[in-house]
């Protein structure tokens, strides 16, 4: 049986495994299953990979994508300048990186933008924040990194965001949890009363499938988008690397 997995620190409401459980099922995938496996340690990884030697691909979720690499035998998948790694392939008890994040969002991000978005603020700045950007840059969007406090990567707090801001960058994407099930009353604190039907909102969270950070934009008229096109896409491309070769 070829074993697969999920590792992070709080999986509780998983969408990998639901999702690769029912392909499985689906495509009359017999010989594979995919389980989960919470960390409350990334120092726990070696532990993990003694205790399932079968394992062959791992996904990697918050809070480790950025943690990991320093396990990796590997990380040549891994775009330059992209240091976040949401995807693990092992063979032969060799571990290779991959980041299908960036492949995820760009495909997902895309079909919404206009020749008017040319400046974008991310909010957060995690790990899925690395494939944000990295296709930020790729599409020649400028962007601010918005976070609580002023952090390495980060080029705004959320109090310095002002009106201006809000209207001159007329793309803003989520990549941090607030709003996420089952904390679904939580919202990046931005100025939302500022926002237009100019402007396109992206949040990379997926249940519920309109957070409140979608809400309050379409109530100013903004175009809006979630996450969940990006997840499908990105284990669609994780389940070709782990395939690659067989």
């Amino acid at each position: 049986m070829r074993l697969f997995g999920l590792i992070g620190k709080s999986l509780t409401h998983s969408f990998s495994k639901n999702y690769f459980t029912k392909k499985f099922e689906q495509e009359g995938i017999t010989d594979c299953r995919y389980e989960l496996f919470p960390l409350d340690s990334i120092r726990e990884f070696p532990s993990l990979l003694a205790a399932y030697p079968e394992l062959e691909g791992l996904n990697v979720t918050i809070p480790y994508k950025k943690d990991v690499i320093a396990y990796l035998d590997d990380r040549s998948g891994i775009p330059a300048g992209l240091e976040a790694c949401n995807c693990i392939r092992i063979r032969n008890g060799k571990k290779e990186g991959f980041n299908t994040d960036h492949t995820g969002f760009e495909k997902s991000f895309s079909p919404g933008l206009s020749p008017d978005h040319q400046h974008a603020l991310v909010l957060g700045n995690g790990g899925a924040t690395a494939a944000v950007v990295h296709v930020l840059q790729k599409l020649g969007i400028t962007y601010e990194v918005v976070s609580r406090e002023m952090h390495e990567g980060s080029t705004l707090t959320y109090q310095q965001l002002t009106p201006e801001l809000i209207q001159t960058h007329t793309v803003i994407i989520n990549t941090t949890p607030l709003g996420m099930y089952p904390a679904s009353e939580t919202f990046p604190p931005i100025p939302y009363e500022h926002l237009s039907p100019a402007h396109y909102l992206y949040d990379l969270v997926y249940n519920p499938s309109e957070t409140l950070f979608m809400k309050k934009g379409m109530e100013h008229g903004a175009h809006v988008s979630n996450g969940a096109d990006m997840l499908v896409i990105q284990a669609e491309e994780s389940w070709k690397i782990w395939n690659e070769g067989k």
